[in-house]
């Protein structure tokens, strides 16, 4: 059985932007989320679509470090960050290429940067654990 790689296309706020994120303007918000919509829309209808979301500013976020006796609950970020995770999508793609040419019109319709990671497969998890 061939499964399709998976690749986390991973889109970068600044960690000082203020209410309306990156953007200038209610304007320019407006434009970009309604960009990256047809994005993800195009995405859902050529098949290559899994899930994709934004995410609350970090300082929504709680750290949990399960490591010890009981779970030490921290608010706010792991990292503190010049740059933090405001969303992302989840796509199968046959191949790098093709997850890279889907990024690019992310960028474009986000207005950021994009970074694209590939989710590990189950070969190379055998590769890593030499079986």
């Amino acid at each position: 059985m061939t499964t399709v790689p998976r690749y986390l296309l991973s889109v970068f706020t600044p960690a000082d932007a203020g209410d309306l994120g990156p953007y200038p303007s209610q304007d320019a918000m407006s434009e970009s989320l309604a960009a990256t919509g047809v994005f993800t829309a195009r995405l859902e209808r050529d098949g290559y679509l899994v899930m994709a979301d934004g995410l609350e500013p970090p300082s929504t976020a709680t750290t949990v470090d399960g490591r010890g006796e009981r779970p030490t609950l921290t608010d706010g970020p792991y990292l503190e960050t010049k740059e933090h995770l405001g969303g992302f999508w989840v796509v199968e793609a046959p191949d790098l290429d093709v997850a890279l040419e889907l990024a690019a019109d992310g960028s474009r319709a986000c207005g950021g940067p994009v970074e694209v990671r590939p989710f590990r497969s189950a070969e190379s998890v055998a590769a890593l654990l030499g079986t």
